[in-house]
């Protein structure tokens, strides 16, 4: 992961940066470096009185102040500080921008596509990335699943890095002959300002469905954190919705006359539009017209709905310059994300697909996609995260029920009780219609799945996608999904049509 123990290379006025800002024992603060953390403090530095959940910043400041913080960047002031202290309205937002500030402002020398939505970050920062690198471009990504500054690549820790790790990686990326980002922007991190300090080039919004509800209360905050990139994007860049999709589309008449506006959708009155043609378990045919220009594509990638990512790309690659036949061409040679509808083969005679689909729009998506292309049935195995969003493990299963066969399982339990967390999916589910079958050990449940499985059937895998590990309790346990499958696959699948092996482990 890129250091972020050492201070950025400039020093930056917070008097210039906040010119309407109050000061408190000066009448301006130079700050060499920034934290949020005040463990992270060091000599010299700035320390931003952040506000959590649960915790209240100011607890922190005496602590920065013994290592050697020698301002503060608050929202009101505070009594019996001796250090001096920046007063602004949104610390959140006034701490990125530091951070940006402090790393040369790097969004002035490469152009970033920001993608925040419920679904499909992933897959269209991808997307962007490979089109524009296709072309000649280089291009570096921050998401979910990794952090790359064009040259060097790392494991991701969170969708979005908080702000200071954000700078730091484009800070990187001019320096590497980077020219383009496409980083994915979370809800979390739009409501908290992690990238408000930023200048996006072109912003992209999927889709605007359920999740978080657990961090953001309802879907009308969660509504207008998503809406939030809108203010990040430099005037006479683009905003790109899916007119496919009412919560993207909603934010139409949020859209300022300074930037440029691009629809996408699978609707011939987007200006990026798609016409399905063929569809099958090796991926889908469509035409595909972008701005009055109509040409043959085709996608390796499964699902109506990567079609609709695969638009969101060329909306994005388009404005950056690229010709349709440079965009057809860029998505013609891409392969697939990570656990995103990530084919396992292991010469079984059907197909396996394992997916990070862990919201009901996102799982009914994957299955209905499933079943148009499948001969035989659609098996789908699942689970939902503990100590997060409640209200939606009914909607899982519910969307669940439009699988042939369904085993309900473990996601990442943390801190909750398995059993407990099924319990509340199985509420979604009607007697009326398929009847689950309950595992809770998720390597016996993918293992149940696989025995079941028949030629010309199709197994859903879905939930954790590319992750490694699983959280259980205080634990992280080594456990993948896809190594999980193979293992089953490629050792014993010939095997489960005469007895039942022992458990597979991760």
């Amino acid at each position: 992961m890129v250091s972020t123990g050492s201070a950025f290379p400039v020093a930056v006025s917070l008097r210039r940066l906040f010119p309407q800002a109050r000061f408190v024992g000066c009448a301006n603060i130079c700050a060499t470096d920034a934290f949020e953390n005040s463990v992270d403090v060091c000599p010299n530095s700035l320390f931003a009185v952040v506000n959590g959940m649960r915790l209240d910043g100011t607890q922190f400041i005496e602590d920065a102040v013994a290592r050697g913080a020698s301002g503060l960047l608050v929202n009101k002031p505070c009594v019996g500080v001796t250090i001096p202290q920046c007063i602004v309205p949104d610390v959140r937002a006034a701490f990125s921008r530091v951070c940006e500030a402090l790393a040369g402002d790097p969004t002035r020398w490469i152009d970033v596509a920001g993608v925040t939505g419920t679904n499909g970050k992933t897959t269209t920062t991808w997307l962007v990335r490979s089109l524009l690198q296709r072309a000649g471009r280089v291009c570096g990504v921050l998401g979910t699943v990794e952090y790359s500054d064009g040259l060097v690549t790392e494991s991701a820790r969170l969708t979005t890095p908080e702000s200071r790790t954000l700078a730091k990686w484009l800070q990187r990326m001019p320096t590497r002959g980077t020219t383009h980002a496409a980083i994915e922007l979370s809800s979390h991190a739009l409501h908290q300002g992690r990238a408000a300090g930023i200048e996006l080039e072109a912003a992209v919004i999927t889709n605007i469905t359920q999740d978080h509800f657990d961090y953001h209360g309802d879907y009308e905050s969660y509504h207008k954190a998503k809406a939030r990139i809108l203010e990040i994007v430099r005037p006479g860049g683009l905003i790109a919705l899916n007119v496919d999709d009412p919560g993207s589309w909603l934010l139409r008449s949020h859209v300022h006359d300074a930037v440029n506006f691009a629809s996408f959708g699978q609707c011939a009155t987007a200006d990026v539009a798609a016409q399905v043609r063929e569809e099958s378990l090796e991926g889908t045919r469509f035409r595909l017209s972008i701005h009055g220009r109509t040409l043959d594509c085709s996608t390796r990638l499964v699902g109506r709905h990567n079609v609709s990512n695969c638009l969101a790309a060329a909306a994005t690659a388009f404005h950056f310059g690229l010709s349709p036949e440079e965009i057809v061409d860029g998505i013609e040679q891409f392969n697939f994300v990570p656990g995103r509808m990530e084919r396992i083969k292991c010469d079984q005679p059907f197909e396996v697909f394992v997916d990070y689909a862990h919201t009901d729009d996102a799982l009914r998506r994957a299955i209905q996609s499933l079943k148009s292309i499948t001969p035989g049935r659609v098996l789908c195995v699942f689970g939902a995260g503990g100590d997060r969003d409640r209200t939606k493990r009914p909607l899982l299963g519910r969307a669940a029920m439009l699988a042939d066969l369904v085993v309900v399982t473990s996601d990442n339990p943390r801190s909750e009780d398995p059993q407990a967390i099924i319990d509340e999916i199985l509420a979604g589910m009607s007697a009326d219609d398929v009847t689950p079958i309950i595992e809770p050990d998720r390597a016996a449940a993918i293992q149940t799945v696989l025995e079941l499985a028949e030629r010309g059937d199709s197994v859903l895998i879905a939930g954790k996608g590319h992750e490694s590990e699983q959280i259980v309790g205080p634990r992280r346990v080594a456990f993948d999904d896809r190594q999980v499958a193979r293992y089953i696959l490629s050792e014993r699948w010939h095997q489960l049509s005469n007895h039942h092996p022992r458990r597979a482990s991760a």
